[in-house]
């Protein structure tokens, strides 16, 4: 899904115009962004968290000629999935929601 396709659905969803689903969205992207770059942890409960590795600078070495190369350290931004949404993905269904796949007949 795509950061528009969001906009439109939650614009749909709340009966609010685009431009102010999108000022929704936005907030919360620039909420998360925002807390990573200060390296805070941000947890949205049954969805994941995100947060910021750390990697110390190494000296490395180039493959092809052996050669010594400084590698600086690096911060990566890394998302865990939620439990919630690991259920979700694998059973390819939300079990909060629904009761289970379903036959042609309508039946479990």
């Amino acid at each position: 899904m795509h950061k528009s396709q969001l906009v439109n659905l939650l614009a749909e969803e709340s009966n609010m115009t685009p431009q102010d689903a999108e000022k929704v969205i936005r907030a919360f992207f620039d909420t998360i962004e925002q807390g990573l770059i200060e390296g805070e942890r941000t947890e949205i409960r049954g969805l994941g968290s995100f947060k910021v590795k750390s990697y110390p600078g190494y000296i490395g070495r180039n493959p092809k000629t052996g050669e010594a190369i400084k590698i600086p350290p690096k911060r990566i931004p890394s998302f865990k999935v939620g439990r919630e949404l690991r259920a979700v993905v694998s059973l390819g269904r939300n079990p909060l929601l629904d009761d289970g796949p379903k036959d042609e007949a309508g039946r479990q």
